[in-house]
C-alpha cells in the first residue's frame, strides 16, 4: 500500500494553484482544517472557487482567504457570521451560490459517489428552482448575475428540483486520527461535512490530529476508506476555537451562605 503522508501542510497544498475549486469542511468552527487552510494563504493561491457549508469567521478558517480576496467564489449554505463575506457579496466582489444546507451535503455526497444530478423537494416554488436568487451584485448594490430557473419534475404526483452534484478539484478535511493508507476517522461532530467532503474531491487532503500505523484502526470504525484520500499530514494540538463562548456565573462561596438554623 502507497504511504500517503506527506511532511508539511505547504508540501501538502503545493500543487493547488489559482482558479482551482475546493471542498472544505467543517461546520461553523468545528472540524475545520485550520492547518491546510493556513499553508494556502502562506501560499498566496488565489482566485479560488470554495464549497464550504460556510465560510469561517472575519479572522479564522476560509475567513483568512476571504480577508484578502482569494475567494472569488463560493457555493454555502449558511453565510452569517462573518461581516467580511457581507460586505464583499454586497459590494460585488464576491460571487455566491446559495444552496439549501442538505441539497449541499447531497451535491458533495452524489459527487463523490459519480452520480451527476439528482432531484429534491427542497426549494421547489422558491427562486432556488424558479431562478432570480443573486449570484453577483455590483458596487452600487445592482444584481448583475443571477441564479437561472432549474428542472422541475413531478413524480408521484410531488415536484421536486434537479441539482446537479459538484466534484471539485480538491478537498480539505480535518480529521481526529488517520492511518498511513489515508484511513480517517473523524470526532464526534467534526463528522459534519469532513466525510462529504472527503469523498467529493478530486484529490483530497486530510490533515490528522494523531497517524498511526496501517491496521490500528477498526476498520468498522473507519468513516472515510483511504480510497478516497490522496495525501496525509500530521497537524498535532491544532487551535480549536468556538464561535460563541458561553460562561456562567459563578456560584456563592459556602462562605458567604447562611448559616443553618439550629446548628
Amino acid at each position: 500500500m502507497i504511504n500517503k503522508v506527506v511532511g508539511s501542510a505547504a508540501e501538502a497544498v503545493a500543487d493547488i494553484r489559482d482558479g482551482a475549486s475546493l471542498a472544505v469542511g467543517g461546520f461553523g468552527l468545528c472540524g475545520i482544517p485550520a492547518t491546510l487552510i493556513e499553508a494556502l494563504h502562506a501560499q498566496g493561491t488565489a482566485e479560488l472557487e470554495t464549497v464550504s457549508n460556510n465560510c469561517g469567521v472575519d479572522d479564522w478558517g476560509l475567513g483568512i482567504l476571504l480577508s484578502d480576496h482569494r475567494i472569488r467564489r463560493t457555493i454555502s449554505s449558511y453565510v452569517g457570521e462573518n461581516k467580511e463575506f457581507a460586505r464583499q457579496y454586497l459590494s460585488g466582489e464576491l460571487e455566491v451560490e446559495l444552496t439549501p444546507q442538505g441539497t449541499l451535503a447531497e451535491k458533495l455526497r452524489a459527487g463523490g459517489a459519480g452520480i451527476p444530478a439528482f432531484y429534491t423537494t427542497a426549494g421547489v416554488g422558491t427562486q432556488v428552482s424558479e431562478g432570480g436568487l443573486p449570484q453577483r451584485y455590483d458596487a452600487s448594490g445592482n444584481v448583475t448575475q443571477a441564479s437561472k430557473p432549474k428542472e422541475v419534475r413531478s413524480f408521484d404526483g410531488v415536484d421536486y428540483v434537479l441539482e446537479e452534484s459538484v466534484r471539485p478539484d480538491y478537498a480539505l478535511v480535518h480529521a481526529w486520527k488517520g492511518d498511513r493508507h489515508g484511513n480517517l476517522v473523524f470526532h464526534a461532530t467534526a463528522m459534519n461535512f469532513n466525510p462529504l467532503c472527503a469523498q467529493a474531491g478530486r484529490i483530497t487532503i486530510a490533515e490528522v490530529e494523531e497517524l498511526v500505523e496501517p491496521g490500528e484502526l477498526d476498520p468498522a470504525q473507519v468513516h472515510t476508506p483511504g480510497i478516497f484520500v490522496q495525501r496525509v499530514v500530521v497537524a498535532p494540538d491544532p487551535e480549536k476555537r468556538v464561535e460563541k463562548r458561553t460562561v456562567s456565573l459563578a456560584a456563592p462561596s459556602s462562605s458567604s451562605a447562611p448559616a443553618s438554623e439550629g446548628a
